[in-house]
């Protein structure tokens, strides 16, 4: 079992002796028991997690006792996870907080780096009622390097061949409880104004470790009032939301699949639809391996989407009697593709702990850090320069679909509709880009094509139902019928919405649609 919260607070360094702290909405200043705490923290030997502010470690003493993951959300808050002791060997973290540094660890074996004991000495802030505010502490801390990190100068070398160095400092933590954060500006002009400075270091494990080598996590500043500005500034966001949700999938969160295939999908079509402003190597290489990654997590959830799909629609028709539209029927198709899913799910696990995957990841996040832009990319103007992008994906849509209309009912029509339907997705993800430029018109653009692409999601969903109801009829003549009906259904459904696709086509078109100027 693991347990989440938020944790606020700022540090600060120097000996000078700590004010009293009579501060507003602050009714008392209670000592607390003094507290020793032994900590050993756990990274790569490149300190792989210390580059993105990532700590783990696995501590005893105080109150609570047991692995703390602690992940940045913010300029003073940081996301903590805690697992008690017993979930994780001595020297191996628990499997749910493995789970959430594996994407940032790519196939690194988890070392200790640090031993770091503290001696800290607390205060707790009250208000009048006698609710605790926040917690002030006094920390003494002593730290050890350990084998695998090297460092350039130990102040104090270790007796034995196998650390290279021990620390110490002191410095002053203050941390929310109740408070908020005009308590924790009121506590730093306090601090600060009796001697004390801001520390620069967002952690006792970065304090320990500042002289080691790590990776450099630096992205170069965007190139604002330009197109090459523009959309990396969402390819950056769309990285980000990739690896935040890888953890998501190996742990098998509700809707975590979904999510990051769609993820993946708005990244490859961001790549895709704006092609002329990079190397186009390099974004033909990446949309590549994304369209990898789409594929496997695209299995697990077309199996999830298929059962929940035929469900509905076996609980939507009220002409069959219940003993064929519930019951026996109805469990059979839900067993049958929470099995499927669960054999693809355990494939995606494997495909994100594949050489591959780290590969993606690397290239992704070197990409998104440096990209290789082109001429087009620093022209001023944007506006007129992604117009013409969301004119191109207009246009490549609108031929699809006519392509698409233009043939009898069969199999060839059904695949020139899905064929629209991913051409009206990729238009859709390209506005997401000019959202800065011009908000009120990339979403109109958005919300056109998005209405499209939903009508052919649609239809796809049938196609691939049926399909689904020949493969599998399921046994017994009761299961047949029920099936047959269902194909039936579906049909009309299929029907129903190429009827809309007339409509939607006129609602689409027209070069004002994609104008952002």
């Amino acid at each position: 079992m693991s347990a989440k919260q938020l944790e606020t607070e700022r540090k600060f360094d120097g000996t000078a002796a700590l004010p009293p702290l009579e501060l507003p909405g602050v009714a008392k200043v209670v000592p607390a028991g003094p507290q020793d705490l032994d900590a050993v923290y756990y990274d790569t030997p490149d300190l792989d997690l210390l580059s993105r502010q990532v700590t783990l470690r696995r501590r005893t003493g105080g109150g609570d006792a047991g692995w703390h993951l602690k992940l940045p959300t913010g300029t003073d808050s940081r996301e903590e996870i805690h697992a008690p002791l017993e979930a994780g060997a001595p020297d191996r973290p628990p499997a749910a907080l493995a789970a959430r540094v594996a994407v940032f660890l790519r196939g690194e074996a988890l070392v200790p780096v640090a031993r770091l004991r503290t001696h800290r000495r607390r205060r707790h802030l009250l208000d009048r009622r006698g609710k605790a505010l926040a917690e002030l502490a006094e920390d003494r801390v002593e730290a050890r390097i350990l084998g695998p990190v090297p460092v350039r100068a130990p102040e104090h070398p270790a007796p034995d061949g196998d650390r290279t160095g021990s620390i110490s400092w002191t410095e002053v933590e203050v941390e929310l409880a109740g408070g908020d954060a005009e308590l924790l500006d009121r506590v730093e002009q306090a601090l600060t104004a009796a001697g004390l400075e801001r520390a620069d270091h967002p952690s006792k494990l970065a304090r320990a470790l500042r002289d080691a080598p790590r990776p450099d996590r630096r992205r170069a500043p965007l190139r604002t009032g330009t197109p090459g500005g523009l959309v990396t500034g969402r390819i950056r966001e769309l990285v980000d939301d990739l690896l935040a949700l890888d953890p998501s999938v190996r742990l098998d969160e509700p809707d975590s699949v979904h999510r990051m295939r769609v993820t993946a999908r708005r990244l490859r079509s961001t790549l895709k639809a704006h092609r002329r402003l990079f190397d186009r190597r390099r974004t033909d290489a990446l949309a590549a391996e994304i369209r990898w990654l789409g594929r496997s997590l695209g299995n697990a959830r077309d199996q999830e989407v298929l059962g929940e799909h035929l469900v509905t629609a076996l609980d939507a028709l009220d002409s069959l009697p219940d003993r064929l539209r519930g019951g026996p029927a109805r469990g059979e198709v839900s067993a049958h593709y929470a099995r499927a899913y669960r054999q693809a799910w355990e494939q995606v696990v494997r495909d994100l702990g594949s050489v591959r995957y780290h590969r993606l990841l690397n290239e992704l996040e070197s990409f998104a850090a440096d990209p290789p832009l082109t001429a087009r990319a620093d022209r001023k103007k944007p506006r007129k320069r992604l117009s013409r992008t969301l004119r191109h994906e207009q246009r490549r849509t609108l031929d699809r679909l006519d392509a698409a209309l233009g043939l009898d009912s069969g199999p060839e029509r059904d695949a020139a509709l899905h064929s629209a339907r991913k051409a009206a997705k990729r238009a859709r993800y390209a506005a997401e880009a000019a959202r800065p430029t011009a908000p009120e018109r990339a979403r109109k653009f958005e919300k056109r094509m998005k209405r499209l692409q939903r009508v052919l999601g649609g239809h796809q969903d049938t196609v691939v139902a049926r399909q689904a109801l020949l493969d599998h009829p399921g046994p017994g003549e009761d299961h047949a019928f029920t099936s047959g009906v269902l194909y039936a259904a579906q049909q009309r459904d299929a029907e129903q919405a190429e009827r809309r696709l007339p409509a939607l086509r006129r609602r689409v078109s027209g070069p004002r649609l994609a104008r952002l100027t």
